[in-house]
C-alpha cells in the first residue's frame, strides 16, 4: 500500500473533510502515516480565516517541496479553504505542487489522483450548489480515533460579516440530506463513537435550502436523539438571531442532547457589530443568551470575539470585556483582527489599529476570558456530574482520566483504571482554570 499523510489546519469542517478524504483514499490502496518522510502523497487541508494560518501552509507546502527534489515521484496536494480561493497563486509559489482541491469537490479526489498518474497537473476549485456529488455514497469515512464524531449538516454561509472569507472559501449555505447525515451518525455509533457533533458555519439554519420537505435542525435532533444506545449529542456553530424559541425547547426536551450552545458574538460593541454586518446588538444578543439559560439549567454558553477590528475605540473593546462578564461567558476564542482578502472590511486600511495596540488588547481579553473560565468552573465544585471519559495517561507518575461533562467542562480524574469510552459519575472536588478535578462517585467504585 502507498502511505498518506495529511496535515490538517483550521476548523472542525476541516477535519471532517479530511475524514472524508482519508476514507477515499483508503478504498484506492492509501494508507494513512503519521510521519510525512515516509509518504507517497503528501496533503496539506488548510485554512484562511486568518493570515498566520496561510502563511503556515505555504511555508510547509515550501518544505515539502525541498523533499521533492530528492524523490520526484512524491505528490503533494493543497486543499482546503487557501486552495479554494488562491489556487493560481499556489501554482506560481510552488509549482511542484501536483494538484489543487478546492472545498466544494473533495469527492474528485480519486480522479485526480489518477490524473496524476498520468503525469497531468490537476486544479479543481470549481463551485457547486450541492454539498456532495454521487460518488459520496461509495466511500467510507475514516475518522479519527476519539469518543467524538463530527458530521458537518451544512455547508458555506450567507451572512456575509465583513470580517470573514467563508463565503468566498465555503460558498452558500447548503444543507446535507437527513438521510445521508442520520447514516452517518449511526455508522459512527455502530463504529463504538459515543458522541455525534453536528458541524455547520450557521448550524440553526440548517433546512432552510431545502425545497421538497419542511425539515429543521431541531427535526434532525430529534431523530438522532430516538436512535438507540447511550451517546450524546451537540451542535455547533450558532448565529445568534437564529436560534429559535423551538430550538431551545427542542435541545432542552432531549435527552441526548447536551446543556451547550456556541454563540459567537464577536463584539460587546453595537456600533462595531454593525460595522460588522452581525445581524444584532448587544441588547439582542443579552436577551438571546437569557433565554437559553432561563430554559436550559446549567448549561455553557461559549462565544467568539475579535481584538482590534478596524476602527474599534478603546471604549469599544472595553465593552467586549463587559460583555463577557455581563452575560457569564464560560468561554470564549479569541482572535487579533486579521485582514482577509476580498472581504469589506479588509478595504479599511486607513482604520486599521495599530498592531502594539491590537497585540495589547489580544491579551487583556484573553486575561478577562481566563479569568471568567474559573468563575464558570467554581461553579460546580462539591457537585456531581457525569463523565464521558475520552482519554487515559501517565503524568507525573499518576495515572489520569481525562473527560467532558455533558455541558463540555473537562474533568481530571485520578485512578489506576481505564475508563475510557466509559459514562460515569463524578464529584467534582476542585476548579483550575481550564479544567475540574473530580473523583469517582462512590456509586462507581
Amino acid at each position: 500500500m502507498k502511505k498518506v499523510y495529511i496535515e490538517t489546519m483550521g476548523c472542525q469542517m476541516n477535519k471532517s473533510d479530511t475524514e472524508r478524504m482519508l476514507g477515499m483514499l483508503s478504498a484506492f490502496n492509501y494508507e494513512e502515516t503519521s510521519e510525512p518522510k515516509e509518504a507517497d502523497l503528501l496533503m496539506v487541508n488548510t485554512c484562511s480565516i486568518r493570515q498566520l494560518s496561510e502563511d503556515k501552509a505555504f511555508s510547509l507546502i515550501g518544505t515539502w517541496g525541498k523533499w521533492k527534489q530528492s524523490r520526484p515521484d512524491l505528490v503533494i496536494g493543497v486543499c482546503g479553504c487557501v486552495a479554494q480561493q488562491k489556487a493560481d497563486t499556489i501554482f506560481k509559489r510552488a509549482p511542484y505542487v501536483n494538484f489543487v482541491l478546492g472545498t466544494h469537490k473533495i469527492y474528485s479526489l480519486p480522479e485526480i489522483l489518477k490524473q496524476v498518474e498520468k503525469g497531468e497537473k490537476v486544479c479543481e476549485c470549481t463551485e457547486t450548489n450541492a454539498t456532495e456529488d454521487g460518488q459520496a455514497k461509495n466511500y467510507g469515512i475514516k475518522r479519527v480515533k476519539s469518543m467524538n464524531a463530527w458530521i458537518n449538516i451544512t455547508e458555506g454561509c450567507n451572512n456575509f460579516c465583513t470580517y470573514c472569507i467563508v463565503p468566498y472559501t465555503r460558498g452558500r449555505e447548503r444543507s446535507r440530506r437527513p438521510e445521508i447525515i442520520l447514516k452517518e451518525a449511526k455508522d459512527a455509533l455502530d463504529a463504538g463513537f459515543k458522541e455525534i457533533t453536528l458541524l455547520g458555519q450557521n448550524v440553526d439554519s440548517y433546512g432552510k435550502d431545502f425545497t421538497d420537505i419542511n425539515y429543521r435542525l431541531s427535526n434532525l435532533l430529534s431523530d438522532l436523539n430516538s436512535m438507540e444506545g447511550k451517546f450524546r449529542i451537540r451542535f455547533v456553530t450558532s448565529y445568534p438571531t437564529d436560534i429559535t424559541d423551538e430550538l431551545i425547547e427542542t435541545a432542552r426536551s432531549l435527552d441526548k442532547v447536551c446543556e451547550y450552545f456556541h454563540i459567537p458574538m464577536q463584539s460587546g460593541s453595537s456600533e462595531v457589530l454593525k460595522k460588522m454586518n452581525r445581524r444584532y446588538d448587544r441588547e439582542t444578543y443579552a436577551k438571546i443568551v437569557k433565554k437559553v439559560r432561563d430554559m436550559i439549567p446549567d448549561v455553557t454558553i461559549t462565544s467568539d470575539f475579535i481584538a482590534g477590528f478596524p476602527g474599534e475605540t478603546e471604549e469599544q473593546f472595553e465593552e467586549t470585556l463587559t460583555a463577557i462578564d455581563e452575560f457569564a461567558l464560560d468561554y470564549s476564542n479569541v482572535a487579533a483582527y486579521s485582514p482577509r482578502e476580498k472581504t469589506v472590511a479588509a478595504r479599511w486600511v486607513d482604520k486599521y489599529i495599530p498592531e502594539d495596540v491590537k497585540a495589547e488588547r489580544f491579551q487583556r481579553l484573553n486575561r478577562k476570558v481566563q479569568e471568567n473560565c474559573l468563575k464558570s468552573n467554581l461553579k460546580y465544585v462539591g457537585r456531581d456530574m457525569e463523565v464521558l471519559v475520552e482519554s487515559f495517561y501517565l503524568r507525573k507518575g499518576k495515572h489520569i482520566n481525562t473527560g467532558k461533562t455533558r455541558n463540555n467542562k473537562t474533568v481530571h480524574i485520578p485512578g489506576d483504571s481505564d475508563l475510557t469510552g466509559k459514562f460515569v459519575n463524578v464529584r467534582i472536588t476542585g476548579a483550575k482554570t481550564w479544567y475540574l478535578q473530580g473523583m469517582l462517585h462512590e456509586t462507581e467504585k
